[in-house]
């Protein structure tokens, strides 16, 4: 075949942490694989998102890879929770250590992929006009890959720079003297906002609904430290590998009941000053599935608002009103409330005055015009489904994986999408996610080990059976019932103002719990996959 129709055992979507990991795994079989990956390099949200203040929000230690204890000795991370460049000069010395780019094509694009119902074939069309053909197509598209942009008039009419958080441009970005607008205050926006307002002339913060968040406290990794968390390697990963979302928290055993006001008061405090996600995962048992539990927890956030804003009007304003704590996946902050006790640091609520264009010069709301120098869109993301909306994947009979979708995903284990033959997928939906690297090291092993069975026992072709994913659908309902999360809208159940019908929560992820979903697929493995047909 020509170079623009190159035949692979396997081709893969995406060089980031899970694609990198899938292409070790391929070469163990000895499988020719081809990575296709859109930036110039390795890394995935590592390479695209460089905003300042971009950074773990799971222990450095606990989010490398674990597959190579050599590697792990090698590593020295800098800090508790690694910076953003950190991280992208990890997966660039991983790459380097196992030889990677050999196998990846870089500034590509994935267009199209069809599956040839025929001959069991994928062909994936890249914006380059290229065709690759392969067995087994697997997505290692992220959940957090689609960005969006807000539908506001005007948007192209700025004549000054204008960057989305996940389109960061690789060079550095000066803003001294700088007047800079901020569209959103998620994560992302509390990253960028914490790290840029003491350089800033003058920041203005556009904001529509706040969200929770609580403080990182990072901290320098020493060198005693790094000693232990390298004789640590079996424990760390042992310790991630029993808890409920692979941090290396679990929640505390006991209810908000069990605790007098005064001790519910200083266990939280405890929380509060250590670092990490223990004030979300480690917390009491019920905050998360009980109401009255999470009010209590959600007025100890909302006072430590109060004690850390000095005008109360903006402190309410940061409070948010339509999501207990926790109920959205919690962004970690340093400093990022005294941000808004700095004189050059303006609040906008949106749902006072909405935004009613964006002009030349600045944005407009409705009662005003605010004039910048820069604009940086912190918007969002079309969460775990839009990464694959953005590829027209179908089969040659005209079954389009979008057009399945858009109600609710048929997926087996997440891993797999009815009616989509051979296409294997990393964090497709339904499938259990928390510390990203860990659940994606377990999900590649256990479909490398699938796709193994399924060469070696001279198949061709492997899909899951419909009344497979009928009984998945309803462990995946029956998991996410009783969490006071599943009715909130947030990237995790789907819900972005910024793309048309997705304004409803919708389950997208198994909520039972990391422990659970491995129980759960290593049955099917030891059952020789009878959940999948095979031809």
């Amino acid at each position: 075949m020509s170079e623009n129709n190159s035949q692979y055992d396997v081709i893969v979507i995406g060089a980031g942490v899970a694609g990198l990991y899938q292409l070790f795994k391929l070469r163990q079989l000895k499988l020719k694989a081809l990575v296709i990956e859109a930036g110039d390099n390795v890394g995935g949200t590592w390479y695209w998102n460089r905003y300042p203040g971009a950074r773990f929000d799971s222990e450095s230690w606990s989010y490398g890879y674990s597959f190579s204890k050599e590697l792990f000795e090698e590593w020295d991370w800098p800090e508790h929770f690694a910076a953003q460049p950190d991280t992208l000069r990890y997966l660039n010395y991983v790459a380097d250590k196992f030889d990677f780019r050999r196998d990846i094509k870089f500034d590509r694009r994935v267009e199209a992929c069809v599956f040839d119902q025929q001959n069991n074939l994928w062909t994936v069309r890249t914006n380059m006009k290229e065709e690759y053909v392969a067995r087994f197509l697997i997505t290692a598209l992220g959940p957090l890959s689609a960005f969006t942009l807000p539908n506001i008039e005007g948007r192209e009419t700025f004549k000054g720079p204008a960057y989305h958080t996940a389109r960061w441009p690789h060079e550095e970005v000066d803003f001294s003297g700088k007047r800079v607008g901020i569209i959103g205050t998620g994560a992302c926006a509390i990253q960028t906002i914490q790290t840029i307002a003491k350089d800033v002339a003058h920041l203005t913060v556009f904001q529509r609904s706040p969200n929770w968040a609580a403080p990182l406290n990072n901290s320098v990794i020493t060198e005693d430290e790094q000693k232990q968390i390298k004789q640590d390697f079996e424990k760390i990963f042992e310790q991630c590998r029993k808890t409920i979302a692979c941090f290396i928290h679990d929640p505390d055993p006991r209810s908000t009941t069990d605790l007098t006001p005064d001790e519910r008061e200083a266990f939280w405090e405890k929380l509060y000053k250590e670092p990490g996600f223990g004030i979300w995962i480690g917390n009491l048992k019920d905050i998360l599935v009980d109401e009255q539990a999470n009010k209590l927890m959600t007025e100890f956030a909302a006072k430590k608002i109060r004690e850390r804003v000095n005008d109360p009007e903006i402190a309410k304003l940061l409070t948010p009103k339509n999501h207990g704590f926790g109920t959205r996946r919690l962004p970690l902050e340093s400093g990022y409330y005294e941000v808004y006790n700095q004189e050059n640091v303006l609040l906008v609520d949106l749902n006072e005055t909405p935004i009613t264009r964006i002009t030349e010069n600045g944005i407009k709301t409705s009662n005003q015009l605010y004039e910048f120098d820069l604009i940086i869109y912190a918007t969002g993301f079309d969460g775990v489904t839009g990464p694959y909306d953005r590829i027209d994947i179908r089969t040659s009979t005209g079954r389009c994986l979008k057009d399945d979708w858009s109600d609710f995903p048929r997926t087996l284990f997440g891993m797999q999408a009815e009616g989509f033959p051979n296409m294997f997928m990393i964090l497709g939906p339904h499938t259990s996610r928390g510390n990203i690297p860990r659940n994606i090291e377990e999900v590649v092993d256990w479909q490398t080990n699938l796709l193994e069975y399924t060469m070696s026992n001279g198949f061709t072709r492997v899909e899951p059976k419909s009344t497979s994913v009928d009984k998945w659908e309803l462990q995946v309902q029956k998991a996410s019932e009783g969490l006071l999360m599943s009715g909130v809208g947030s990237w995790q159940t789907g819900v972005n103002s910024n793309v048309p019908g997705r304004d409803k929560p919708r389950v997208l992820a198994y909520n039972g719990g990391a422990v659970k979903y491995r129980t759960v697929i290593q049955k099917v493995e030891a059952n020789n996959y009878e959940e999948f047909f095979f031809a």
